[in-house]
C-alpha cells in the first residue's frame, strides 16, 4: 500500500513536468493550437527531416519522374533546414538536445515505404508527404506564433512558408 501510495504521489508531480510533452506527443496541443515546448519542437523538427529526407532519397531511387522531382526537391531543402537547426543548437542559441533517429511512428513509416515498389510506392510516398506536411506547418505554426525561444521561433516563421509550398507540391501530386 506503502509504494502505491508513493508511486502515485511521484506520477502526479511529474505529471506537470510531462503535460505538454504528453499532450504534443497526442496531438492535444495541436488541436487547441499551444505552442509545443522548445524541447518538443526541435524533436519534432529534427525528426521530421530525418524522415523526409530518407523517404526522399528512397523516392529518387523507386519513383515516377514527377515523385523523384518532389523528392529530389525535399532532400535539398529538408537538409538545408536541418543544417539550419543544427546550427542554432550547436552556437548555442537553442538549448534542446538533437535527436539521432526518428521517432517509432515514422521508421515504421519509412519500412512501409521500403516494401513497395512502382504505383503502390507512388501512391504511398504521396500520401506520407501529404500528411507529414500538415504536420509540420501546424508545428512550425504553432512555434513561430507562440514559441519561446525568439531565436527559434524567427525561425519557424521564416521556414514556414516553405512548408506550406512543400504541403501543396504534396496534394498536388496526391491528386
Amino acid at each position: 500500500m506503502k509504494r502505491l501510495a508513493i508511486a502515485s504521489l511521484a506520477l502526479a508531480l511529474a505529471g506537470p513536468a510531462f503535460a505538454q510533452s504528453a499532450a504534443e506527443k497526442t496531438g492535444v496541443n495541436s488541436l487547441i493550437g499551444v505552442a509545443p515546448k522548445t524541447e518538443d519542437f526541435v524533436k519534432e523538427a529534427a525528426t521530421s527531416d530525418m524522415f523526409e529526407i530518407a523517404s526522399s532519397k528512397l523516392a529518387l531511387e523507386r519513383g515516377d519522374a514527377a515523385t523523384k522531382a518532389f523528392a529530389q526537391q525535399m532532400v535539398t531543402d529538408h537538409q538545408k533546414t536541418t543544417n539550419e537547426l543544427k546550427g542554432l543548437v550547436t552556437r548555442g542559441k537553442v538549448a534542446a538536445p538533437l535527436p539521432t533517429a526518428m521517432t517509432s511512428s515514422q521508421q515504421s513509416m519509412l519500412d512501409k515505404l521500403n516494401g513497395l515498389q512502382g504505383a503502390d510506392f507512388n501512391k504511398q510516398y504521396h500520401a506520407d508527404q501529404e500528411a507529414v506536411h500538415e504536420d509540420a506547418v501546424d508545428l512550425f505554426k504553432r512555434y513561430g506564433d507562440k514559441g519561446d525561444n525568439a531565436g527559434l521561433k524567427a525561425w519557424a516563421a521564416t521556414t514556414r512558408p516553405a512548408l506550406e509550398h512543400h504541403l501543396q507540391m504534396a496534394k498536388d501530386l496526391n491528386k
